[in-house]
């Protein structure tokens, strides 16, 4: 059978999901009136850190459904949207589900390839930490690494068998950070839901992998609600168990 390396797909995971879907409800989109005050203008504007805005980082992105899934598609395209972000894709050639964080020994080469909208990258005939391998090998040297998005949730037992998990926890076993992120299974998944979000992560997390902060692992799971609106973001450690 398949071996798996569970310890070490688990260690350092910081288990990060949205809790579930709420009830349609309207939100207050008021704002409070901004009011002028008698204090004195100041002459000379305090100096701007503009580190976070001017900084570029290179994003690679994979998955284990496969390079022509519509999953990673929709990540992509909208990591493309910031002009501070290269965005490289390798992801593997078929789907890898289930997969873990296995490897083929040797290592296996990139193909020229493209997403299912015509993004360029390169396909590996092979799993999804064979992609990240492949990538590495191949000189590319990215600041994080988003795997994703997973057509269905990854969530307890799930995670030591996820290709998907499997892919951003070997990135960070070699020193970047990275996401694993999933959609919750329906007929349709709503990637659309998911791709806004790994892109506040990518914001939230930019200073932390510009200043090379110690690598960490997080694994994002978004539910695709039939009606309503997403609840707040929740943390919790993995499950063993449902």
């Amino acid at each position: 059978g398949m071996k798996i390396n569970r310890v070490a797909i688990s260690v350092g995971l910081c288990w990060v999901m949205l809790s579930a879907c709420a009830g349609s409800s309207s939100k207050d989109s008021s704002s409070t009136p901004t009011t002028a005050t008698d204090s004195p203008m100041e002459t000379t504007a305090p100096p701007v850190d503009t580190t976070i805005q001017s900084t570029r980082l290179l994003v690679l992105v994979t998955n284990d459904d496969g390079i022509g899934a519509a999953g990673i598609d929709a990540v992509v395209n909208e990591l493309t949207k910031d002009p501070d972000l290269d965005v490289v894709v390798w992801a593997p050639a078929t789907n890898q589900s289930g997969t873990a964080d296995k490897t083929t020994p040797g290592g296996l080469p990139g193909v020229a390839a493209t997403t299912a909208s015509g993004v360029a990258g390169y396909s590996v005939a092979g799993f999804p930490a064979d992609s990240v391998n492949a990538a590495l090998a191949a000189n590319v040297i990215p600041d994080v690494v988003i795997s994703g998005i997973n057509a269905g949730q990854n969530i307890g037992p799930f995670v030591k068998i996820s290709g998907t998990v499997g892919a951003a926890a070997t990135a960070t076993r070699l020193g970047y950070w990275a996401l694993a992120v999933s959609q919750g299974i329906a007929e349709t998944p709503a990637f659309e839901t998911a791709a806004p979000l790994v892109a506040e992560w990518l914001a939230k997390h930019k200073q932390d992998i510009v200043d090379k902060k110690p690598a960490r692992l997080f694994n994002l799971n978004v539910p695709t609600c039939a009606s309503g609106s997403l609840r707040p973001l929740t943390s919790a450690p993995p499950a063993a168990d449902f």
